[in-house]
């Protein structure tokens, strides 16, 4: 476990609701509390508690809802050569949240009926196993049944050895064209990362410009986010924080911050900051760049086979909160809403070491949603050990 000197954490604003006052009621199970000095100062304790025991270098954390206030912390370095704290207004990268990004677009392309759901993967990549019978549908959902690119061990080898390379989407399904299909289309769910860039590589041919571009124009300004991008290699705007990984050739702790997230592309290779990733939040659960119907469909959520879990199109439901979470060396986030409540969660650290085979980002989603939805505690079970290296949960 990484060992890291926690810092008694920087208060960027805890706005508590106009004439808030903490009372017996605050915590009820279904009454999301007003976001009291009292009630973040639980919050404060409870985020030190998950820093100390995982060794989380520096985390930012932004909770809230509609009059009840706002709690925004920044704790510990956002580099631990310099010291320097954490601020909230550092760019981070964000892993898998990408996905969410990349399956909006897929769903943007739906509604102008340029692509549909059920289409054959065939028909817009050739040479993908089964690609006859795998739907986009099946690649949105987690329930195509093609190998993980990020679990073959020539790739990891790849990788690890150099981090700076980078990679091509097609060479990253050639890792996983490589191996059988897990299973016949839509019979399990199995989260694969060589789904999305096949989704990635269909948003650029429906969409007509390379990805990150389409991201760009048809997603991220339409939303209002004005510091998210889709990077074409190792490039990273300052300010930003340093992540920290193990997961590297020697097993030893180290700065991951300039590697090329090419080898995520559309799995995993996006960068935000906290106001965006707070936007995005509720942009995302609620729908406002879909038609309804496509955002029904988004939501459809279908079991994962975790109690209490289900995976929609790009996006899941734990406990009620709705969203994703992101990890690639070095980096972890959480985005997450609660609609009952229209409550907003986000958390982003630098560092993806897991403690107790657990995400670092669940551990402080769990801590800080037994304190505020104590009958929606975000909570994903240890199933095993992450191999290495992965941009997910």
């Amino acid at each position: 476990m990484l060992a890291v000197p926690v810092s008694t954490g920087s208060a960027y604003g805890v706005t508590p609701a106009p004439g808030s006052s903490l009372s017996a009621s605050a915590f009820q199970d279904n009454d999301f509390p007003e976001l009291t000095p009292a009630v973040a100062e639980r919050l404060d304790t409870a985020v030190r508690q998950v820093m100390r025991e995982a060794g989380v270098p520096g985390v930012m954390v932004s909770l809230s809802a509609p009059g009840k206030g706002s709690y925004i912390r920044t704790f510990g370095v956002a580099d631990k050569a310099s010291g320097a704290p954490m601020e909230p207004n550092l760019y981070m990268r964000i892993g898998s949240e990408t996905k969410t990004f990349i399956v909006s677009a897929l769903l943007e392309l739906v509604d102008e009926g340029k692509v549909g759901l059920d289409d054959p993967i065939e028909k817009y990549i050739k040479g993908v196993p089964n690609g006859d019978k795998i739907t986009l549908s099946n690649l949105a959902s987690m329930r195509s049944g093609l190998f993980n690119y990020s679990m073959d061990e020539d790739f990891v080898k790849a990788l690890v050895s150099d981090p700076r390379k980078p990679f091509t989407p097609q060479q990253l399904l050639d890792y996983a064209f490589k191996h059988p299909v897990q299973f016949q289309p839509g019979e399990e769910f199995e989260y694969s990362n060589t789904n999305l860039i096949l989704l990635g590589l269909v948003v650029e041919k429906a969409g007509g410009m390379p990805l990150h571009e389409f991201i760009d124009q048809k997603v991220v300004k339409p939303a209002g986010l004005r510091h998210t991008i889709f990077p074409t290699g190792a490039e990273f705007p300052s300010p930003h924080a340093h992540g920290y990984t193990n997961q590297t050739a020697s097993g030893k702790v180290e700065d991951s911050t300039d590697w090329d997230p090419s080898w995520g592309w559309a799995a995993g290779a996006m960068i935000s900051d906290l106001r965006d990733m707070r936007s995005w939040a509720r942009t995302l659960a609620t729908g406002t760049l879909l038609s309804p119907e496509t955002q029904a469909k988004r939501l459809k959520m279908q079991p994962t086979g975790i109690p209490g879990t289900g995976y929609g199109l790009g996006i899941f439901n734990i406990q009620g909160w709705i969203g994703h979470n992101g990890s690639l060396p070095g980096y972890e986030s959480l985005t997450v809403y609660l609609p009952e409540s229209q409550a907003t969660l986000v958390v982003l650290l630098n560092t993806d070491i897991l403690h107790d085979q657990t995400e670092p980002s669940t551990l402080f989603g769990q801590a800080i949603t037994r304190i505020v939805t104590p009958a929606h505690v975000f909570d994903i079970p240890v199933t095993g050990a992450r191999p290495s290296p992965q941009p997910t949960s």
